[in-house]
């Protein structure tokens, strides 16, 4: 038997499923707002991104996109595994979902978390204490680079986020 509880998301105000890694996402929504000092309107739950597959299109969703000065500078997946399972997966979204790759990709349980600076693909911090808080954000932005990812590897970035986001495809 399972049990699906409807609950309010954090950021939102919207009614979700309390499955999956949806418990995570609460806590950390709740995280980067009271600990990190982020404001909700900061924050974009479920942002959308629709890559190519073999000629077809598949929808997707990251689940938090932090803003700081009208750009997002966090690309966030939230997960009730192993956080190194999701790393290449939030990478290649950070770099895929806008126009610009976002300066950081984070893969979390709300308990540990992985920082990656998407530009190189390396590690740049791990627990919570590594992400930076919007007062840390706003102090690195002039640092930040927003690259639009070099064409010839769209492609192969698109691959690597639907292979390991199978089981959000069209959501």
């Amino acid at each position: 038997m399972t049990f699906d509880y409807i609950i309010t998301d954090y950021i939102t105000g919207k009614a979700v499923r309390n499955v999956g890694p949806e418990a995570s996402r609460q806590i950390f929504e709740k995280f980067l707002v009271e600990d990190k000092g982020y404001a909700k309107k900061d924050i974009r739950v479920d942002e959308k991104l629709v890559v190519q597959f073999k000629g077809e299109d598949y929808v997707s969703a990251i689940d938090l996109i932090v803003y700081c000065r009208q750009k997002a500078v966090m690309a966030i997946t939230c997960v009730a595994g192993s956080i190194g399972s999701y790393e290449r997966e939030i990478l290649a979204g950070a770099r895929l979902v806008y126009d610009y790759q976002i300066p950081f990709a984070i893969s979390t349980d709300a308990r540990d978390a992985v920082i990656m600076d998407t530009i190189s693909g390396k590690t740049t911090g791990q627990f919570l204490d590594a992400i930076p808080s919007k007062k840390d954000a706003l102090k690195m932005f002039e640092s930040f680079k927003f690259e639009p990812l070099d064409e010839n590897r769209k492609e192969r970035e698109m691959i690597i986020y639907r292979s390991f986001n199978l089981e959000k495809v069209n959501i």
